[in-house]
């Protein structure tokens, strides 16, 4: 494992015409890079993931693992906005001397591709074998695709979409009430809107999950208890784990990229978006996901022309993506050792 910091030397202009003068990009690579660079996988990571994906994505990259770094040069970079160390809104501003918080500018996840591209450049990368993410992450591969500025022999999309639904929007607008109702979210401080930060975690816990999987694992086997709830607990526990390892600015405006995404913006349909992308394609959804359901990744696949689409069984909704690594790994595998007979299979 190795992070770098790569310190853009022009300002970065954002989908929105303001600029950063100052862009700073926090990325790990894992691996070599062969003689002639044929190994490059690149990992698009979620929404509040860091960029040791070997930290957050086990089973699938790992030294024993279908991605492993003895085979593959693995690079996964830190998103624009991320409390993990890229430019955010935690970050000094040059013009004042203190942090941007809210003045920092809305990105898209435009803006996000723009900067892996980037950072790809500076890498003197031209080529990745794999392109690979899940949720936010399949929402930055799909646009890379679509932008065709890099070369890219095989994508793999889990649990996204091509343009985010009004039910994610919705989600993530009742995220971002309960941080602004947060009072202490405007008062220019690192730990503002931390109260409303575990709120929105918890909002958030239940379209990752669903019925079934809080059944499962938060159900009270005491019939008398009137209170204290396993799942009343869960729901304290996993606010306040967050918390610990993020922001509410950084976790605010992410949540507004995530809304962002549309692949028809500037191009002339989804569609036609999506045909535009002539790579291998392996689309992948869980079967109980209802924060990105599968007819979303089933329409991807239907536009995408070298596209096939697997379906994961998970009683875990969308966190199966990162949960089910040995279906995952299964089905990965399979798509990379015969992609032909994965191309252009009815969704």
């Amino acid at each position: 494992m190795s992070r770098h910091i790569y310190q853009h030397q022009e300002p970065f202009v954002f989908e929105n015409g303001r600029e950063l003068i100052d862009l700073q990009i926090s990325y790990e690579v894992f691996g070599e890079l062969n003689a002639d660079r044929s190994n490059v996988v690149w990992v698009c990571h979620a929404l509040t993931a860091n960029a040791n994906v070997l930290d957050w994505w086990p089973g699938l990259f790992g030294t024993d693992d279908l991605f492993n770094p003895n085979d593959y040069y693995i690079v996964c970079a830190n998103v624009i906005g991320s409390a993990y160390g890229s430019s955010n809104p935690l970050s000094t501003n040059p013009a004042t001397g203190q942090p941007y918080y809210l003045s920092f500018p809305e990105f898209t996840v435009k803006d996000l591709v723009n900067a892996h591209q980037l950072l790809a450049a500076h890498l003197d990368i031209s080529q990745i074998e794999v392109l690979i993410g899940g949720s936010l992450g399949g929402q930055q591969a799909l646009e890379w695709a679509a932008s065709k500025t890099i070369a890219i022999n095989q994508l793999i999309v889990v649990g996204t979409n091509a343009v985010h639904s009004p039910w994610g929007i919705a989600f993530n607008e009742s995220q971002r009430l309960a941080i602004t109702a947060d009072r202490t979210f405007y008062a220019n401080h690192p730990d503002g809107g931390a109260k409303g930060l575990k709120v929105a975690r918890s909002i958030a816990l239940l379209s990752y999950r669903n019925y079934i999987t809080y059944d499962h694992t938060q159900r009270d086997t005491d019939d008398n208890k009137v209170n204290d709830y396993k799942a009343a607990s869960y729901q304290n526990y996993q606010g306040e784990k967050l918390v610990k390892r993020y922001n509410a600015y950084s976790y605010f405006y992410l949540t507004k990229a995530m809304d962002s995404h549309n692949l028809a913006r500037g191009r002339a349909s989804l569609e036609a978006a999506l045909a535009g992308i002539n790579c291998s394609t392996l689309v992948l959804g869980v079967n109980t996901d209802i924060l990105f359901p599968v007819d979303e990744q089933k329409f991807i696949a239907r536009h995408i022309p070298n596209a096939s689409y697997r379906e994961i069984e998970s009683s875990y909704g969308h966190d199966g993506f990162l949960i089910e690594t040995k279906k995952l790994t299964a089905i990965i595998h399979n798509f990379l050792e015969n992609k032909k007979e994965y191309i252009n299979e009815l969704v």
